[in-house]
């Protein structure tokens, strides 16, 4: 979609489609590493792909960037696998949403910012012209939120339980 291409000297980057027809940027550091702070106010704290086609993305991603895949539910209601960086660290999940996207819809990545507190969060994203699409409501990985800013542009904020 976007190939390779220097930013200067602060590192490469790209856009590309993966297997499933989802948009995904690609960032190789120079002078600036990108982003180095996760699960810290203000930083992404998980990164979730909603897939059509579930196992093309399992395979793709876990090859494309070497990372081992953990299968969390393999159900037909419930298909769940993260992936694991170096140091068998989770760092995105990819779930199987063929049944739940509206047909003319494609797999899209998420990314969970997190926030100290999920409930002020979200009200000041209406307040700021954004929308709340659900929760707030707590999870096994904390209190979440889906919302979208005022463009329409979605995320999720996340407070992770103590």
């Amino acid at each position: 979609m976007f190939p390779a291409a220097p930013v200067a000297d602060v590192g490469i980057q790209a856009v590309m489609e993966d297997a499933t027809g989802a948009s995904v940027g690609l960032w190789q550091p120079g002078t600036f590493p990108g982003f180095t702070t996760l699960e810290e106010h203000g930083a992404p704290s998980w990164f979730e792909l909603y897939a059509r086609d579930y196992a093309a993305a399992v395979t793709f991603y876990s090859s494309v960037f070497e990372m081992k895949a953990k299968v969390i539910s393999d159900s037909d209601e419930f298909r769940y696998t993260t992936l694991l960086a170096s140091g068998d660290v989770e760092v995105a999940g990819i779930v199987d949403a063929n049944a739940t996207l509206p047909e003319h819809v494609r797999g899209s990545w998420m990314t969970y910012w997190e926030v100290d507190d999920v409930d002020r969060s979200a009200a000041l994203v209406q307040s700021l012209g954004g929308s709340l699409s659900a929760g707030p409501s707590d999870s096994p990985y904390g209190r979440i939120a889906d919302v979208a800013d005022p463009s329409g542009a979605r995320f999720k904020l996340r407070t992770r339980n103590s």
